[in-house]
C-alpha cells in the first residue's frame, strides 16, 4: 500500500522542481524529504529520482508515479471537501496566505472571528505575493489566498480557481510635506514627470503596474529606491527621497514628513479571495471567505475619509 504522505513528497518534488523546494512549500527539512522519498523508493522497487547537474530529475517511474499522485491529492481533497461539507460544519487546518497589506489590514479581525465562531477551524496564515499565492492554491500549498490586481492591469488567474471579491482599495500619491504638490485636494500622475519614484522590488506584480501606469501617462519612471513594504516607503518619503504610490489598505498612520494626496481620477487595487474550485463546498472556505467580507466592509467604511492626511509639514485640502 503506497503511503499518502510519500505521494504529496513526490508530487511536490514534481511541482516545485527541487528537494529544497519542495521542503518550503511542505513546511519541512530537505531530510525528511529525502527519507520521505527513500521510503517511496524502496515500497515501489524502483528509483524515482536522479540527479541531474547540482540538482535532481524526476526518473521515468518518478514522472509515472508523481502523476498519479497528483490525481489521487486531487481526490483525496475532493473527499475531504464533500466530508466537510456532509458534516456541514467548518473543521481542521485551513491555509491562507495573502500579500502584506491585506495580511496587516483584513486578517487580524478575520482570524479573530473565525477563532469565535469555530473553534475547530485551525486557520494559519503565511505572507505571499499575489504570483507566489496563486502558484501556492494550484499546486495545493494553499487553501484560500487573498490576491489583488489593478483597475487597469488584471491578474492572471488559471482555470480551476474560484473567487470572490472583498474590497476595492483606493491608492494616493505620498510625497515629501515641503513637496510643491502636497497642499492640493487632487492630483495627476502627469505633474510627478520630474520626481524620482519608490517603488516595489522588480519583477513584482506592483513594480511592473507602477511602470505601466506611469508610462500610459507619458511619465518616463525615475526610479530611484525599491522597497517591499509600505512602511519603509513612507520613511523614504519622509527622508525626502521620491514619491509613491500608498494604498489604503493596512496603511496605517502616515509618519511626520509625509502627505498623501488622492489622484483625480481614482487608482484602486481589486482586492479577492482565491480558492481550488474543486474545494468549492468545503465550509470551513465559505466561513474564510465571509469573515473576510465582513472585513473588508469594515476596512471600506474606514476609508472613506482616509484620502488627503499629512503626517506633518504643508497641509492638504488647497485647490485642486
Amino acid at each position: 500500500m503506497l503511503n499518502l504522505d510519500r505521494l504529496r513528497t513526490l508530487s511536490a518534488i514534481a511541482r516545485h522542481g527541487s528537494v529544497s523546494a519542495a521542503a518550503e512549500g511542505l513546511h519541512v527539512t530537505t531530510s525528511a524529504v529525502s527519507q520521505q522519498i527513500a521510503k517511496l523508493e524502496r515500497e515501489t522497487g524502483q528509483q524515482l529520482l536522479a540527479k541531474n547537474g547540482r540538482g535532481i530529475r524526476l526518473t521515468d517511474a518518478g514522472r509515472l508515479l508523481a502523476d498519479h499522485a497528483a490525481r489521487i491529492l486531487s481526490q483525496v481533497e475532493l473527499a475531504q471537501a464533500e466530508l466537510e461539507a456532509h458534516r456541514g460544519q467548518p473543521v481542521g487546518e485551513l491555509r491562507m496566505s495573502a500579500f502584506p497589506t491585506a495580511a496587516r489590514g483584513l486578517f487580524p479581525s478575520a482570524l479573530a472571528a473565525l477563532r469565535a465562531e469555530h473553534p475547530q477551524l485551525r486557520p494559519r496564515l503565511r505572507e505571499m505575493e499575489p504570483d507566489d499565492s496563486v502558484r501556492g492554491v494550484v499546486r495545493g500549498d494553499v487553501d484560500l489566498a487573498v490576491v489583488l490586481d489593478w483597475y487597469n492591469r488584471p491578474l492572471s488567474l488559471p482555470e480551476g480557481l474560484a473567487k470572490a471579491p472583498l474590497l476595492d482599495d483606493p491608492s494616493d500619491v505620498a510625497m515629501p510635506s515641503d513637496h510643491p504638490l502636497a497642499g492640493r485636494k487632487f492630483v495627476e500622475l502627469e505633474e510627478f514627470t520630474g520626481d524620482e519614484w519608490i517603488s516595489w522590488p522588480q519583477a513584482g506584480f506592483c513594480h511592473d503596474w507602477l511602470i505601466f501606469t506611469l508610462r500610459s501617462k507619458g511619465v518616463e519612471p525615475r526610479i530611484a529606491h525599491l522597497a517591499e513594504e509600505h512602511h519603509t516607503q513612507l520613511a523614504l518619503i519622509a527622508a525626502g527621497l521620491g514619491v509613491a504610490v500608498a494604498p489604503r489598505l493596512g496603511r496605517g498612520p502616515v509618519p511626520d514628513g509625509v502627505s498623501v494626496v488622492p489622484v483625480r481620477h481614482p487608482m484602486r487595487r481589486h482586492v479577492y479571495a482565491i480558492w481550488r474550485a474543486d474545494a468549492d463546498r468545503r465550509p470551513s472556505i465559505r466561513a474564510a471567505v465571509a469573515a473576510l467580507q465582513r472585513a473588508g466592509e469594515c476596512v471600506e467604511v474606514g476609508m472613506d475619509g482616509e484620502g488627503g492626511r499629512s503626517g506633518g509639514g504643508a497641509g492638504v485640502g488647497g485647490e485642486g
